[in-house]
């Protein structure tokens, strides 16, 4: 692509975060030119975790744009409407869609955006030009066809599947991210599976296992006494209302942690009410029948996996009787979380232009692009990654619409500004 074509913004990765910002950049009142690249072949949105009947935990008003804009035609209602279900979606009476009709409406939305987007493609890089409000944005395509050139990049590459210490991902080791992909290929049949975590994918998982293999064992190792329930009540959501960004952007460091410690039971391994009382259900159900085929290991942690002959042998720590034991599954799967993603790879040499803090994190401003540390003009900003300045829904659905709007506001304001 010629220098001459240089787009007001070219986002890095197309998931959710950067739709919603492809639908605020074209309902934005400045006339902004944009492109996106995502080396996924199609919409990939917790796919691996795409479970029948699996509820989203997010309100469904919380979808890419109705926050900034209600009457956004790329709401969630909009795509109801489009496709005949409103009113079947009303009767439901319920806030919380499924994950698989969200990932529908994601897909829906994306239609729009065709022309806007290139897929397949991996970016390897970021440089400056030597105009310095113009970067240039390598792909793995050939020399001389690869760059595309942006005044301010968006990065959003999503969060980074995270395994437990020593443990690797093989054929009979799953991360959940992957889970539907691995369990649909998976040979022979499944006689004694493990799923190790305490959040609501582990609980989600064990409750599948279980209702999916009637004649297999399946295994929670939780690393607590027992799975924790989300903390879904009102004042305690507040945490994620668009104010709430200032309140945690702003607040001295003491109220940032205090902040963290008080509400990270609304996100972090927890889950669902219904779901744990479900899963309990089935442990009770399972007991009085004497089949004994759900098995729960608190205060437990898998602290190694190897291939033993045709089993997975795993080695399990307790914390209650400090000792270890080895237990043989046919699968192991890691519902373990996720890692912020880290942009330092894709700015290469340029990631010294930027500022960091007293604990080498990224300094960023309020309105979610990176502070420069040199005569860098063009803008960066980050969808993720951004916990430490923007708080606990940084990284959540909870105010994609809201933050995306604020990226496009920036990207418009400094256009004028060099007009």
């Amino acid at each position: 692509m010629s220098e001459s074509v240089v787009h007001d913004v070219v986002g890095v990765g197309f998931g959710p975060a950067n739709l919603s910002l492809a639908v605020a950049l074209t309902e934005h009142a400045d006339d902004l030119t944009y492109l996106f690249l995502d080396r996924a072949p199609s919409m990939r949105w917790h796919g691996g975790m795409l479970l029948p009947g699996a509820k989203m935990q997010v309100a469904f008003l919380k979808d890419l744009a109705t926050f900034r804009n209600p009457v956004s035609r790329f709401s969630f209602v909009a795509y109801l409407h489009h496709t005949g279900r409103l009113a079947q979606f009303v009767n439901n009476r319920d806030f919380f869609t499924t994950r698989r009709d969200f990932h529908a409406y994601l897909d829906w939305a994306e239609a729009g955006f065709a022309d806007q987007v290139r897929r397949g493609v991996t970016v390897t890089g970021i440089e400056p030009t030597g105009n310095g409000d113009v970067m240039r944005v390598l792909t793995g395509e050939p020399p001389g066809a690869a760059a595309v050139y942006a005044r301010n990049v968006v990065i959003s590459t999503g969060l980074v599947p995270r395994m437990p210490p020593g443990i690797a991902e093989d054929q009979y080791v799953w991360h959940s991210s992957r889970f539907l992909d691995n369990y649909r290929a998976a040979r022979g049949p499944l006689r004694r599976v493990g799923v190790a975590g305490a959040g609501q994918s582990a609980a989600e998982l064990v409750r599948y296992l279980y209702d999916e293999l009637p004649d297999a064992e399946v295994f929670a190792f939780v690393p607590s006494y027992g799975y924790s329930v989300a903390d879904s009540t009102p004042f305690a959501n507040r945490v994620f209302d668009p104010k709430a960004m200032d309140d945690f952007y702003f607040a001295p460091a003491q109220t940032k942690s205090a902040i963290w410690q008080y509400h990270k039971n609304t996100n972090y391994s927890v889950a669902d009410d219904a779901l744990i009382r479900d899963l309990h259900q089935r442990a009770y159900d399972d007991e009085t029948s004497g089949r004994n085929r759900l098995h729960f290991r608190t205060m437990t942690r898998v602290e190694s996996a190897k291939r033993v002959a045709d089993d997975t042998r795993v080695t399990v720590y307790s914390m209650v009787s400090d000792s270890s034991y080895d237990l043989d599954l046919d699968v192991l799967v890691c519902a373990t979380g996720y890692d912020p993603m880290d942009p330092s790879k894709l700015l290469g040499g340029m990631d010294g232009c930027f500022a960091r803090d007293e604990e080498g994190r990224y300094r960023v401003s309020r309105d979610h692009r990176l502070v420069t540390a040199s005569d860098l003009t063009c803008g960066v900003y980050l969808q993720g990654g951004t916990e430490h300045t923007h708080g606990l829904s940084s990284s959540l659905l909870s105010n994609i619409a809201i933050r995306s709007g604020e990226i496009a506001d920036s990207v418009a304001a400094a256009k004028r500004a060099r007009r």
